[in-house]
């Protein structure tokens, strides 16, 4: 469990289940050895079939994308691989948006990582392997963020670098439903930072099939260091309760993480007696919402409550709400963490003063211990003051290394396994553990508010 540096504003503590467990069937391995002439035209094969592959429906069953039967091999073509240049060398590559609005956060994420790595010199096991790190661009300038062909060719160039033996991303949970299935077929481990949709690894907390349809091998490779939204998303109807909300208008931007987040909230709403007054998914390339707003106007809640990102047009919908009326001390508005950022204060200027956002976890000027250590070292390194998911990334980073380390060579399946049994990590988020589903036992989330053009913490809030 995490603690703040004071003692005021102890945690709220709210009640929640916790998902379900699942076996761990036998493990594969796709790494093969192939001459140079031979490898160029797999290679060639594979680029063209992931370009066939990305240009159809991101759920559409194939080779890269998800939608196998669960526990089956999909019948394409696997990815052809490469043998590593150097037996002694590995390769961690970190899949973020480094384009659109999302820079700001994915660049302290890599910050955070390029730290972990830096503390051993990238190298592990007493110097014997060295450790390489990659950046790759799961974002495009024409979509303004994440895009589902860029995750696709991402995958499948990991799949394809026999050196690569874990991944850490990505930023968005769709990203991730995405890139999952091609990782695992090639039994390499992703550990994510940031992903927080509860049907990637909870069953019976998503769709139907999930999360087996994302592992065709029937071996979970994937796993995060962030609590999900069937968590975030309680604690979020809980902390509207403690605020006086009593009616509240739902949106979401359509996408995995959005309405999955906009869901759980509903749920949790309507148990604890709010009324919920209307609920709609927006388009998020709209140009404004202020006949949207006037019809929530009339409707008199005094909470909205939208579920997405940043990048989906929250600034525009913050704008609007204000410009028709709804004044922060009359109609509050809050989000979870995927608009708690400084890109969202960027955007919506003055209009963001007063919007609330919870957090799945604390931010990092309130860590203690390793963690405090950690935050002041950022500050030290960068100068700046790190996104709230920096640490995150940092602690996927250490879990990565602390894998290699155990067990020092190039093996994707054994590195999967351990960081998948990574158990009391003592990490900058506190002490912790992966369950058998390779989500994190912390539960500590945060409320923060926007203050003087700032994100401002509030109180922890607590899931039991």
């Amino acid at each position: 469990m995490l603690r703040r540096n004071q003692q005021t504003n102890q945690p709220m503590n709210f009640s929640q289940k916790s998902g379900g467990q699942s076996a761990t069937p036998p493990k594969i391995n796709s790494t093969q050895n192939l001459g140079a002439a031979g490898l160029r035209k797999l290679l060639f094969a594979a680029g063209i079939a992931s370009l066939c592959a990305s240009c159809q429906n991101p759920q559409a069953p194939t080779a890269t994308t998800p939608g196998a039967s669960p526990g089956t091999n999909p019948a394409a073509t696997p990815v052809a691989v490469s043998s590593p240049g150097d037996p002694n060398t590995v390769k961690i590559v970190s899949m973020l948006p480094m384009t659109g609005s999302s820079l700001g956060q994915a660049q302290t994420m890599v910050n955070g990582i390029q730290q972990a790595l830096a503390e051993s010199d990238s190298k592990a096991c007493d110097g014997k392997i060295q450790i390489q790190y990659e950046v790759y661009d799961d974002a495009t300038a024409a979509a303004g963020k994440w895009d589902p062909a860029q995750v696709t060719s991402n995958s499948n160039k990991a799949v394809a670098d026999g050196s690569v033996v874990a991944v850490i991303g990505h930023f968005n949970s769709g990203a991730a439903k995405l890139s999952i299935p091609v990782l695992n077929q090639a039994n390499i481990v992703m550990i994510s930072p940031a992903n927080t949709y509860p049907g990637l690894t909870k069953p019976g907390k998503g769709e139907p099939k999930e999360p087996n349809v994302y592992y065709p091998t029937g071996t979970r490779n994937y796993s995060r260091v962030v609590p999900a939204d069937d968590l975030q998303g309680a604690v979020a109807g809980n902390w509207a309760k403690s605020l006086g909300v009593q009616k509240v208008y739902i949106l979401d931007d359509q996408e995995l993480y959005g309405k999955g987040i906009a869901d759980v909230f509903e749920a949790t709403a309507k148990k604890l007696g709010i009324q919920v007054v209307g609920r709609e998914g927006i388009d998020i390339k709209a140009s404004d919402y202020k006949a949207l707003m006037n019809k929530i106007k009339a409707l008199s809640p005094d909470l909205i409550y939208f579920a997405g990102i940043t990048q989906s047009n929250a600034a525009q919908i913050i704008k609007d709400m204000r410009n028709v009326g709804m004044t922060p001390d009359a109609v509050k508005i809050m989000g979870p963490d995927g608009i708690k950022e400084q890109a969202l204060i960027d955007a919506a200027g003055k209009d963001a003063e007063g919007v609330y956002a919870t957090f799945g976890g604390l931010p990092p000027q309130e860590l203690t211990g390793v963690g405090a250590k950690w935050y002041e070292s950022y500050k030290a390194k960068y100068n700046a003051e790190p996104e709230p998911y920096a640490a995150y990334a940092y602690e996927a980073a250490k879990v990565a290394i602390g894998a290699i380390n155990k067990v020092c060579k190039n093996d994707r399946g054994a590195i999967r396994e351990a960081v998948m049994a990574t158990k009391d990590f003592n990490g900058v988020l506190g002490t912790w553990s992966f369950d058998p589903n390779g989500d994190t036992s912390l539960t500590t989330m945060s409320g923060n508010v926007v203050k003087g053009g700032k994100w401002e913490f509030v109180s922890a809030l607590k899931l039991e």
